[in-house]
């Protein structure tokens, strides 16, 4: 039985991977900023709950005495585009396109960096660092892809700073997945087309297909496999 750890775990792609790791008989802790939603799904998938902040500093080391003293595997998932919540800065506005930007890279870069540097000490030889990435990495998309390719940078980093305790850092970049709250509900049925086209299988992706693949990163069978960005996307990251 491991000890697994999910930020950003109480919906989604999160509560997608926390479920699966629960269902093969692991321990599992989500964490999560809203403390309602996310006591609520580990009630429903037998998980344990912590509510803080990840991308906060003082919050994150407020929270180690709730977290797991050995962490077989870690996956970072907090995060989501911050630009759909703010209004865009006017021409001009820096300071609010500096804000802007500083939020993403705190929601989805600063997030994975302080949970992991946190728990670095508690992570067992051979340990699992699966980070959820994006598409938009690759084909951009402004703030929230630059903080996403800043993951995968920061993957290759840790992949060989922990390497040598035989521990793997990944990245699992998916494309389109439904059943999210990424779009706070601003995704169109022509958006969804567009973005099923792009695809090589022609569908939109599911939060239990990248589940899929962080069990498979997080697996002992995988030790050989780090400083990876597996794209769940259908190949659509390949271009048109």
């Amino acid at each position: 039985m491991r000890s697994v750890v999910v930020t950003g775990g109480a919906t989604g792609i999160g509560y997608a991977v926390a479920a699966a790791f629960a269902a093969a008989g692991d321990q599992v802790v989500i964490t999560g900023r809203r403390e309602g939603p996310l006591k609520e799904a580990a009630q429903r998938i037998g998980a344990t709950a912590v509510a803080f902040d990840a991308a906060d500093p003082a919050a994150v080391a407020g929270a180690l005495p709730a977290l797991p003293a050995h962490v077989d595997v870690l996956v970072n998932n907090a995060g989501g585009n911050t630009s759909f919540d703010r209004p865009d800065p006017a021409d001009g506005d820096l300071e609010a396109l500096a804000a802007n930007w500083r939020a993403n890279l705190d929601a989805n870069l600063l997030s994975a960096v302080l949970v992991t540097a946190a728990l670095t000490p508690r992570l067992t030889d051979h340990a699992r660092i699966v980070t959820i990435g994006s598409i938009a990495a690759r084909q951009g998309a402004g703030s929230y892809g630059a903080a996403k390719a800043a993951v995968e940078a920061w993957t290759a980093s840790i992949a060989s700073e922990l390497g040598p305790r035989g521990i793997t850092a990944n990245v699992v970049a998916p494309g389109l997945i439904l059943a999210t709250e990424f779009f706070r509900d601003r995704l169109t049925e022509d958006g969804i087309g567009q973005r099923v086209a792009a695809t090589r299988n022609r569908r939109a992706g599911a939060p239990d297909d990248v589940a899929a693949a962080v069990l498979f990163l997080a697996a002992p069978t995988a030790g050989h496999v780090t400083g990876q960005v597996i794209h769940v996307n259908g190949g659509a990251y390949l271009g048109r």
